[in-house]
């Protein structure tokens, strides 16, 4: 049963951009919005997490109905002021909050899920009452991939070995973040919108940096046990902000410096070069006290993009080349200085973070089904069984996304993944090619969609080396965005080529 409304919510999301009756898509989006709660009530109904429901029904029901009534009147200022979405669930986008979720706690994006469930009311009535008329584009080949993703990660969740994993991550993270680009997609992304975004992002940025120096400053964390009790046994003290994660902390701060070194390397104005330069200092600093590996990584990949649009790629390579040559003779000479044997395969997993044997545990749980994968959201029960794991260790498992994908979804999963990757960076490339030593300052437009291309570059290698792809909404945002940017029709790159899809979005989230 659970699996049958997980599969229809996943349809239901996909048909508000297949669909081509306008109602009908209203209608489907409030259909997937309406079975998030009622998959996870049905699933988790005799856990302690809806205890409170159970036990005390009178109360929780007041109090649903009051949140009910707070994103109604959200709602109806997304109504009357379109322009509100965007910024509002870009700011929303980082903000964690634990919640029992049935033995366990898992730190939820409550704020993000209130603004698009508004958002999907507003975008409901807009059809439903006759404001808004006319048909959408259909969906491009990214929207396209990403929706059959979602749509597979439903179907393969019938024969998971951990139904309760693929469960949450469909309610928690695939359909509200597909009804997310929805909305965000449909969004009239004018240079204000663009600008908003920007100062949203920038704030929340420079705001978790404060809290991260008070942090260390106190060598106090204000969340996350697990990393203070890892924190009494290392030698140096990592800060999370107000993220669980250092290293979604240092993610989310990595990906804001891109988009500020982007305005930076095409400004014509001084003034706005040396506040970016400023930004990026204070934001650095906060990168340091995380002492994420895969975040650093991460940016020097996003920055080599950027270099590479605004000097060409030949002195980026040749730059790349020098470091990997110099990083491998200092390996080679003096493996001590960087307390490295190569010679002992306990020395290079530990510099690995033991990414080393948790790659290759699931190499091997990949070659015990190859074709159709254990399921979606078994790699941890999976990994645990076979390696003996502990839960904790278990649940650090997933720090390789392809690996994770072909462990639980096997061929199938790798297609679509592989397949999004290749939509994904060609709809953001496209019309960028114009971006070096342009004769004149490219438009605003323009170098937001090229910090968006090189932010979705530096999280799909973050990715790589951590975890969280479609389960982390920046992937969706940055999407959405950029599909947004080139649909409004102002994206045009310094050559004067226009984008690939045209306006027809309305001004309604």
């Amino acid at each position: 049963m659970d699996a049958v409304l997980a599969l229809i919510a996943a349809a239901a999301a996909a048909g508000t951009f297949f669909i081509p009756a306008p109602k009908a898509r209203a209608v489907l989006a409030l259909l997937a919005l309406a079975l998030v709660p009622v998959m996870l009530a049905v699933e988790l109904w005799d856990t302690s997490a809806l205890e409170p429901l159970r036990t005390r029904p009178a109360p929780a029901a007041f109090g649903l109905a009051l949140a009910a009534m707070a994103m109604g009147v959200m709602a109806f200022a997304f109504d009357r002021r379109p322009w509100l979405f965007a910024p509002l669930a870009v700011g929303a986008l980082p903000f964690r909050i634990p919640v029992d979720t049935g033995g366990e706690t898992a730190n939820l994006l409550l704020p993000l899920y209130f603004v698009i469930g508004a958002g999907v009311l507003a975008y409901v009535w807009s059809y439903l009452s006759g404001r808004r008329q006319g048909p959408e584009d259909g969906p491009g080949a990214t929207e396209a991939a990403l929706l059959l993703a979602l749509v597979l990660y439903a179907v393969q969740s019938f024969y998971s070995s951990d139904f309760e994993v693929a469960l949450k991550n469909i309610a928690f993270f695939y359909v509200p973040f597909a009804l997310m680009l929805r909305l965000l997609t449909a969004v009239r992304w004018q240079r204000e919108t663009i600008v908003r975004c920007a100062y949203v992002l920038l704030g929340l940025a420079l705001l978790f940096a404060v809290i991260g120096f008070f942090e260390y400053a106190t060598k106090e964390l204000l969340l996350n046990p697990k990393v203070i009790a890892q924190n009494q046994f290392q030698s140096f003290f990592r800060v999370n902000s107000l993220f669980f994660d250092p290293s979604i902390y240092g993610r989310f701060l990595a990906l804001v410096m891109l988009g500020v070194s982007a305005v930076m390397l095409w400004s014509s104005s001084r003034r706005t070069v040396i506040l970016a330069a400023l930004a990026l200092l204070v934001l650095w600093a906060a990168l340091l006290l995380t002492f994420s590996q895969s975040s650093f990584a991460a940016l020097l990949v996003g920055c080599a993009v950027l270099a590479a649009a605004r000097w060409g790629l030949a002195p980026v390579v040749g730059a790349i080349g020098a470091v990997a040559v110099a990083g491998l003779v200092l390996v080679l000479a003096a493996p001590g200085a960087v307390n490295l044997d190569l010679g002992s395969e306990g020395d290079v997993d530990r510099a690995t973070s033991g990414r080393g044997d948790l790659l290759t545990a699931g190499v091997e749980l990949w070659q015990e089904k190859p074709v159709q994968g254990h399921g979606s959201g078994a790699f941890n029960e999976r990994f645990r069984d076979r390696e003996e794991a502990t839960f904790e260790q278990a649940s650090a498992a997933s720090h390789t996304i392809p690996v994770t994908v072909a462990v639980e979804q096997g061929v199938p999963g790798l297609l679509a993944y592989a397949l999004l990757l290749l939509t994904s960076f060609s709809m953001l490339f496209h019309g960028l090619g114009g971006m070096r030593r342009p004769s004149e300052p490219p438009p605003l437009e323009t170098i937001a969609r090229m910090a968006l291309a090189a932010c979705f570059a530096a999280l799909v290698f973050h990715t790589w080396v951590y975890a969280a792809f479609l389960e982390d909404p920046l992937t969706w945002a940055i999407i959405g965005a950029s599909i947004g940017i080139a649909a409004s029709g102002a994206s045009v790159s310094p050559s004067g080529t226009p984008s690939p899809r045209t306006h027809t979005a309305t001004s309604s989230p």
